[in-house]
């Protein structure tokens, strides 16, 4: 039994909004572009839209499907073209910073997170390794600033190991590489652009100098307090609905917070306190969006996306939240030693109209233009049903025409039951697919993947 209105709210504000479960997953689904299938073509305006509607998207390197900043692009507007994604970084639309992890961020909240990497990044590895690093090499490391300076934008691969040693992570890398990753934690360099998704540092100046994005009050710093403000506002507004533990972990602002420390955005009417049925505690949401909240009060919110997730994906990436709005225990696993991975490598989620029913270890092989699908689970409770192995083939099949893998291989499913049916369904799919237009479809689309690297 949920605790009383009176238990929540500690402050003068207005007794909270009341959400069903289901309801309150709708409402972050929609605040986070993921409740219904786009209904035209992606455009490029639409790739920067995306991104400042989550306010950051995460990096990660691993491509045996997507990597993932791409790939939480196409869950949200379909097939797209990734080599978009670089040119508004090259562009100054977006920037990268170190948020939720190293992140893509738009450009407007630059003086955000320039802030924060000057003022409250000393609990985050990459910080505290760049400041420490700074002191004990500064001749090396002013001496490569001079060369930038002199000679232009580099690549880590620009500069040759001397020793022959190998290795990975920092204490791996080759000093140039360790120096440069520590001047852009520190603000001196910034990503000016990626060459098949390696970075290309230049310095802050120089990059600020051409970036369309920039203006004077983007570029203006906000003091202590307007910073962790405007974080916890942004938090809640991309996430839609979230308990206030929840908050900081999205920009990984700082601890975790407590209903105390929102009283004060409630009596302001910044933040609307929400009782959610199953939550031991209430929910937030920003001031703004009431309109959504009432949208699914009422049962106009619905859902009809039936996409893969990436592993990164604001949806799963607190795992805690995952558990708590979708009863979906989730854990990358591509960082586990092989023995212990329960599900596989790489492992998707899978969104089926507002719900997380199933999951699946998947690799794209694009010299034979195959996307495997090692193995499918689907959820305790789902029940297998010819309806869903059609919307999960759906989503299957939109993800490998996207990567030019349009042959769709079937491992085992847990049910075995499933397997059946998704085949099925997937073969049914296939035999009516129709392939994309040459120029704006799978050639377009995939030839930025055949080069990354």
């Amino acid at each position: 039994m949920l605790p009383s209105a009176h238990a929540f709210t500690t402050s003068s504000a207005p007794a909270p909004l009341r959400l069903g479960a289901r309801q309150a997953r709708l409402v972050h689904l929609d605040a986070q572009g993921l409740l219904q299938r786009p209904r035209r073509r992606a455009r490029k305006a639409d790739v920067l839209a995306a991104i400042e509607r989550m306010r950051v998207l995460q990096i990660d390197t691993i491509h045996v499907v997507a990597r993932s900043p791409y790939l939480v692009l196409f869950s949200r507007l379909g097939a797209y073209a990734p080599e978009w994604l670089d040119e508004l970084l090259a562009e100054g639309a977006i920037f990268e910073c170190w948020a939720h992890e190293a992140c893509f961020a738009p450009f407007a909240d630059y003086g955000l997170h320039r802030r924060h990497a000057l003022d409250a990044r000393d609990g985050h590895w990459s910080m505290k390794h760049a400041r420490r690093m700074r002191r004990e090499h500064a001749d090396g490391m002013d001496a490569l600033l001079a060369h930038v300076r002199a000679h232009g934008a580099v690549k880590a691969a620009d500069f040759e190991r001397g020793d022959g040693a190998g290795g990975g992570g920092w204490w791996g890398w080759k000093n140039e590489k360790r120096w440069l990753e520590a001047l852009f934690a520190l603000g001196e360099l910034m990503i000016a652009r990626r060459e098949r998704f390696q970075r290309v540092y230049d310095l802050r100046e120089r990059v600020l100098a051409r970036a369309s994005g920039a203006s004077p009050e983007r570029l203006a710093l906000p003091d202590a307090e307007g910073m962790r403000r405007a974080f916890v506002l942004g938090a809640v507004r991309a996430l839609g609905l979230t308990q206030a533990r929840w908050i900081n972990d999205y920009f990984r602002s700082g601890r975790r917070l407590k209903d105390a420390d929102l009283d004060a955005f409630v009596d302001a009417g910044e933040l609307l306190r929400v009782e959610v049925d199953g939550w031991a505690a209430p929910g937030y949401a920003h001031a703004g969006d009431r309109a959504r909240l009432e949208a699914a009060m009422a049962g106009r919110l619905r859902a009809t996306a039936s996409v893969l997730l990436s592993p990164f994906d604001p949806v799963v990436w607190d795992r805690e939240r995952a558990a708590a709005m979708f009863g979906f225990d989730y854990r990358i696993e591509c960082y586990v030693p092989a023995p212990k991975r329960r599900y596989g490598y790489y492992v998707l989620p899978i969104l089926h109209r507002g719900a997380l029913v199933g999951r699946l270890d998947a690799k794209a092989h694009r010299a034979e233009g195959v996307f495997e699908v090692k193995a499918l689970y689907l959820e305790d409770g789902v029940t297998p049903a010819p309806g869903l192995a059609e919307a999960i083939a759906g989503a299957i099949g939109a993800a490998a025409d996207w990567h030019a893998t349009p042959h769709v291989r079937l491992g085992r499913c847990d049910p075995k039951a499933f397997r059946a049916m998704l085949h099925d369904a997937l073969r049914a799919r296939e035999a009516v697919r129709r392939p994309l237009p040459r120029a704006a479809g799978a050639r377009k689309i995939a030839a930025p993947e055949r080069r990354m690297p």
